[in-house]
């Protein structure tokens, strides 16, 4: 189990504004190799580290596990590529993140703090298996960075891309994945490590759950000022996303011709087009469809917590502010409080689809929505954990096995389900007085135990499954 304290994983670390398609295959590997390039440059700043062989560099990537096994399908090579040439998957454009690689097949050569550097992405990333080294790898998604110096390694940096944009070093010494020093968590006010506490908390000091947070928030340094103006940007993006899917039309990058359908559902929406038994709202699928349609175009979308899953909150949130006309506060409020189960989840299982499969991405963004939904809908904290619950438990066991590892088919339909199941979640949970028989917690035991017995092919390797076709 990770040591990290559910209580120091706040909601600008659950929800990142990012490119598509993936959070683990995409934005992490940007970052990790944004990370290694800010290590080259504090080499490069010691010249003298390099000797006589300084004119005579190279770099190369090693991509492992399910990075090997699905990466092309998820654009890791482009992405990484970008990260070494400095952009920043928050705020570099989508053309410029996907132009880097052509750009470095044809000129070969990275340019870090004025210093030429061998990198020819073709030949110089390398896609491994699931060993680095005839040793066990440290996470599903590993990566390794190289800076040679001629022939010789002038030094290496491993690290994980664990899920949701997440990425945590590898030990130099051990090649074992580091364990997250306790001593560096801050003393909160209203400190948690499962949801039974946080529920205790919010019960026992009579609070909000969003304030909760705040308070948290507040006391590792960030100000509700500063957080809520960040959740409105988060906000923001998830409209773009959505408004952005909805006009777009033509198939989807990847080889598999999956037709965008956003658009076309919407308009038959609108015209009233639809089967009596869907009540007229098909509003959450087509919402959660098309912000995924955009995410598999590499276009511009929040974690929520992970890409593969990016579509479901922001079409929960759309529903809501239209059918209930919610406030950007209370959007906002909403958003807190999923943060909380989204923490819970990474804390106490994983999520990551190449830890658990699924169940770790659509079936978390399900429950932080449900948990979110209920709480912008005046729901009590034991009624948002009986929601949250509710969206885990219908989604145990839940494969990761999308067609040629594209975050396309089943994913962008999952999102739709997911979506309606969270609608469902939360309803059921502001109907009954939030007591129920299964915990939150006890179903993160159960998400986490059904991950490690999960055969490692349904875990986003395009190896089992609908991946065959």
């Amino acid at each position: 189990m990770n040591p990290l304290r559910a209580d120091q994983i706040g909601p600008l670390d659950m929800f990142k504004i990012g490119i598509g398609p993936s959070s683990s295959h995409t934005v992490g590997p940007m970052l990790a190799a944004l990370t290694f390039r800010k290590w080259i440059i504090g080499q490069l700043e010691n010249k003298s580290a390099f000797a006589a062989s300084a004119a005579n560099l190279k770099v190369t990537v090693e991509l492992f596990g399910s990075l090997a096994a699905t990466g092309q399908g998820h654009a890791t090579d482009g992405a990484a590529c970008a990260g070494l040439i400095g952009l920043h998957p928050k705020t570099a454009s989508p053309d410029a993140i996907w132009a880097a690689m052509p750009d470095l097949n044809e000129s070969h050569c990275l340019e870090i703090s004025g210093i030429k550097i061998s990198f020819h992405p073709a030949v110089d990333i390398i896609w491994e298996g699931w060993l680095m080294d005839n040793e066990a790898l440290p996470h599903p998604n590993t990566i390794r960075f190289r800076l040679w110096a001629g022939d010789a390694i002038h030094g290496e940096q491993i690290i994980m891309s664990v899920g949701g944009g997440f990425v945590e070093p590898v030990d130099a010494k051990t090649g074992m994945r580091q364990v997250p020093d306790q001593s560096a968590n801050v003393a909160v006010p209203y400190p948690f490590n499962s949801a039974a506490e946080f529920v205790d908390q919010c019960n026992n000091h009579n609070i909000a759950p969003w304030q909760l947070i705040i308070r948290n928030e507040e006391a590792k340094g960030t100000s509700e000022a500063i957080l809520r103006e960040e959740l409105a940007k988060i906000l923001q993006v998830f409209n773009q996303s959505i408004e952005a899917g909805l006009l777009a039309e033509g198939i989807l990058p990847g080889g598999l011709n999956v037709r965008r359908r956003a658009k076309a559902l919407f308009k038959q929406m609108q015209e009233g087009s639809k089967p009596s038994w869907a009540a007229g709202d098909l509003r959450p699928s087509i919402y959660a469809i098309a912000v995924n349609e955009e995410n598999a175009a590499g276009g511009r979308v929040v974690t929520a917590p992970t890409n593969g899953s990016s579509g479901l909150i922001p079409a929960v949130w759309r529903t809501l502010k239209e059918t209930n006309d919610l406030s950007q506060e209370t959007l906002q409020n909403g958003l807190i409080v999923a943060s909380v189960i989204g923490a819970l989840v990474k804390t106490h299982a994983s999520i990551s689809g190449a830890e658990v499969g699924c169940q770790g991405e659509v079936g978390t963004s399900c429950a932080m929505a449900a948990a979110g939904a209920t709480a912008m809908l005046g729901g009590t904290p034991n009624q948002l954990e009986q929601a949250a619950e509710i969206g885990i438990e219908h989604h145990l066991g839940m494969t990761c096995d999308p067609i040629k590892g594209l975050v396309q088919v089943p994913c962008i339909e999952r999102n739709a389900m997911g979506a309606v199941k969270a609608l469902n979640a939360a309803m059921l949970s502001l109907a009954s007085d939030g007591q129920h028989l299964i915990s939150l917690d006890r179903a993160l035991e159960v998400m986490k135990q059904t991950g490690l017995d999960m055969n490692q092919r349904y875990k986003e390797t395009a190896t089992g499954g609908l991946a065959l076709g």
